[in-house]
């Protein structure tokens, strides 16, 4: 539903497009669209995506893990993979994918660690993207003491020490703010590091705790659901 804004953002950004990481998503109603990539290049106004992803395990995503394929082979895709997709899910697209997914977007923070996911995922060098890093701005986990205390020590807020310990635990994080404040401070994470014990502490508070629940009534609707994309202005 941005990706007119985005691609105008970023001609007027005077940004190199080279030095810009563009990923966006196919949505689930576009999957058995032949010319659906072809389309996403078009409203982002460029002639690459960097990482492009499947939106969610709905509808016939066999057919638009093929699009991204055949996308990554003519070159207009950098990277392809999945979003929201379950072991199971994942193993289906192994085993009939000519390109393996390079990311698995999920939920993930401290609450939710998604180890032993990550494990499998490692086995197929596949590298997690955490969405909802900081639990969806949770106030209680954003607040646990281990951060205020953290956050103390090294000066930071207790957001960049979430964000801090995503980056050490091996994640991609793409946390979300509209604050011009908060966006710089999510950037301002690599002048310090968590000791080996406090990262330890941090491992032990997952409670497997998500707060985005998919359920197969929802997957349903994300398939039948068609953004006006195309309207927008």
């Amino acid at each position: 539903m941005n990706e007119k804004a985005v691609g105008r953002a970023i001609k007027q950004s005077g940004i190199s497009r080279e030095d810009i990481f563009l990923e966006t998503k196919l949505w689930p109603a576009f999957y058995e669209q032949a010319d659906a990539v072809e389309k996403t290049l078009k409203r982002l106004d460029t002639d690459y995506i960097d990482l492009l992803l499947i939106h969610q395990p709905s509808g016939n995503y066999i057919a638009g893990y093929q699009l991204m394929e055949k996308a990554y082979k003519e070159g207009k895709v950098r990277a392809i993979g999945l979003s929201n997709f379950t072991p199971e899910q994942i193993h289906e697209i192994l085993n009939i994918c000519q390109v393996k997914p390079a990311v698995l977007q999920t939920e993930v923070h401290p609450y939710s660690q998604e180890k032993e996911l990550k494990k499998f995922l490692a086995g197929e060098s596949i590298v997690i993207q955490a969405w909802y890093p900081l639990g969806h701005g949770n106030k209680t986990l954003i607040q646990e003491p281990i951060f205020t205390r953290l956050g103390q020590k090294y000066g930071k807020s207790n957001a960049q020490i979430i964000l801090r310990w995503h980056i050490q635990d091996g994640n991609i994080v793409i946390p979300g703010s509209k604050n011009t404040k908060h966006i710089k401070e999510n950037f301002d994470l690599f002048d310090f590091s968590l000791t080996d014990k406090e990262m330890k502490e941090i491992a032990a508070m997952d409670q497997q705790k998500r707060y985005y629940v998919s359920t197969p009534e929802l997957l349903n609707s994300y398939a039948k659901m068609v953004p006006p994309v195309d309207e927008q202005k």
